[in-house]
């Protein structure tokens, strides 16, 4: 056996400890943490069954195994909504269950005991994703008949809705979306199929363990010679296995309504945040940048989404102090807010300045500010990114450059004449 195929299968078998591992600490974790301790063991036993599945194929294709075999992400900064998409996601394990190509490279490989038990496995799993697909087609619309009787009424009694001209299934996906009854409820007649279908969806990620531990049991026998190795480096979610504090920790959650003070904080971030929006806005515009304008739109929409998240998620933090003290995070956002509204324009037009404004802030207010040459003394025109500037009482004309809006080179001497006019007051 190679040593490439040797590790992988340890990594196989370290998975597979964690998957089994977050399964049982779904039972054991305290209430505060089972919520966490159950998105763990989705993803965990998603990354055994992803990584089976890699191994599987490689085996089978006689190809070698991955270095690194597939497992999921664990986002490192927004940890919660991790969780929360995990868990809408089943951490992902509708995604990796085997398709019928997999199941189809199984069937035609040399057959064996082993073999078969992951064909087995493989079906069961495609067996959960058809009740997962197919569940809400044995709903259908219906004209609820009120008994009077609670125990009736609650079952949902009644005649089933007619369908839609040319949809004669009830479960169609029209016949639901547009019902031609007042209640929903199961077809009747297809309860134990639905019940069926329940219990396939449910058991998605025990098969999946099973899953897991037939491939790794078929890998041990063909790729290791029977010997199983010791658990290798385990990554992946089965690394937070007991660890659900760290992973997400608890935070201050938004009040159900916000009063006074927590509203002035929100006021206060909200304003912050569109105030910092503006940036890209306004620096592009005195840059002359206008013609980047979606770059530009796309900057600041990507500043105001980044600054929504972090209100969301450091917000609740910020106004869980008693009275008054809600407000001063959000008096002191404001203030911030007024400094960045009012000062993105003189600073922008300071760094982005025209080539009037950066002659009079170059020349005409410093060396030549008592020559011929002020600012109130000449004429001054822009002709093909040359500044010329010529003094009324008569003199040398002064040629500078680059003269373009949105510059930020300094203004520089075109000629010898320039030049000499320059240096005869000292700039």
């Amino acid at each position: 056996m190679s040593s490439r195929w040797n590790r992988a299968i340890a990594e196989l078998s370290a998975q597979g400890n964690a998957a089994r591992a977050a399964a049982q600490r779904v039972d054991d974790a305290p209430g505060n943490e089972r919520a966490t301790a159950k998105v763990i063991s989705y993803a965990a036993g998603t990354d055994y069954l992803r990584s089976a599945s890699a191994l599987l194929r490689a085996h089978l294709t006689d190809r070698r195994p991955p270095r690194r075999l597939p497992v999921a992400r664990v986002w490192p900064w927004f940890r919660d909504v991790w969780e929360a998409r995990a868990g809408d996601r089943r951490g992902g394990v509708w995604r990796a269950v085997p398709r019928d190509g997999d199941l189809e490279r199984m069937r035609s490989a040399p057959s064996s005991a082993l073999l078969a038990a992951v064909v087995q496995q493989a079906e069961a799993l495609q067996a959960s994703l058809h009740g997962k697909r197919n569940m809400h087609r044995l709903h259908e619309a219906y004209i609820p008949e009120r008994t009077g009787r609670a125990v009736t009424d609650m079952v949902g009694s009644g005649r089933s809705a007619p369908t839609l001209p040319g949809f004669p299934d009830p479960g169609h996906f029209l016949n639901r979306a547009f019902p031609q009854g007042s209640g929903t409820r199961i077809q009747p007649d297809r309860l134990e199929e639905f019940n069926q279908l329940s219990r396939d969806r449910f058991e998605v990620h025990i098969r999946a363990r099973a899953f897991g531990d037939a491939v790794l049991a078929l890998l041990v026998e063909d790729r290791a010679g029977g010997v199983v190795p010791q658990p290798g480096r385990l990554r992946g979610a089965g690394r937070w296995v007991g660890r659900e504090q760290q992973l997400v920790p608890d935070r201050a959650k938004w009040p159900a309504k916000l009063n006074f003070y927590q509203g002035v904080t929100l006021a206060g971030l909200g304003w912050l945040v569109l105030a910092c929006t503006g940036l890209p806005l306004t620096f592009g515009m005195e840059a002359d940048l206008l013609s980047h304008a979606l770059l530009l739109f796309m900057a600041a929409g990507l500043i105001g989404c980044a600054g929504i998240g972090l209100v969301a998620r450091y917000g609740p933090k910020l106004v869980k102090a008693p009275g008054l003290g809600a407000a001063v995070p959000g008096i002191a956002a404001g203030l911030i807010a007024f400094v960045v509204w009012q000062g993105q324009g003189p600073v922008a037009s300071y760094f982005f300045a025209g080539p009037y404004d950066r002659y009079e802030r170059e020349y005409a207010k410093s060396c030549l500010a008592a020559s011929p040459y002020r600012r109130d003394a000449v004429q001054a025109t822009v002709d093909d990114g040359v500044l010329v500037v010529t003094p009324i009482s008569g003199g040398t004309t002064l040629r500078l450059g680059p003269a373009k809006d949105g510059g930020t080179h300094p203004l520089q001497p075109l000629d010898q004449a320039t030049r000499k006019a320059l240096d005869r007051y000292g700039c």
